[in-house]
């Protein structure tokens, strides 16, 4: 994903957080999606998901001066159980351009956040 586009649906996580849709706990933007934990304060996940791609569909689009479909329709949830550990699937979400070989360290792939600080050994 190109640095403008990144940058555009960041900011659509972070507004949609100001708006009051819910708490985000970690996100990372993949070249091609995007892993949000996040607890949900309003309205149904659905339509939580549905604003997020369509606002950030268009803010992409518009960074890149292009038309088109960013997001595949639909999208895959996990309800966290009230016994699993927020902050290790937090931790296992910004991991995951380590696990897709786009970098060594958590800490260097730029498209991430995490409320709880990453603990990498050098």
């Amino acid at each position: 994903m190109e640095e403008t586009a990144a940058v555009a649906a960041i900011d659509e996580i972070r507004r949609h957080e100001r708006d009051g849709w819910m708490h985000s706990l970690a996100w990372v933007l993949m070249p091609d999606h995007l892993h949000w934990l996040f607890a949900l304060n309003k309205d149904s996940l659905s339509r939580c998901m549905q604003s997020y791609k369509s606002r950030s569909a268009q803010a992409i689009n518009a960074s890149l001066r292009r038309r088109g479909r960013i997001w595949q329709p639909g999208f895959y949830d996990h309800r966290v159980r009230d016994d699993e550990d927020q902050r290790c699937l937090a931790l296992y979400v910004v991991t995951n351009p380590i696990r897709a070989g786009l970098v060594k360290r958590a800490s260097e792939y730029p498209y991430g956040w995490c409320r709880w600080p990453l603990e990498e050994n050098p």
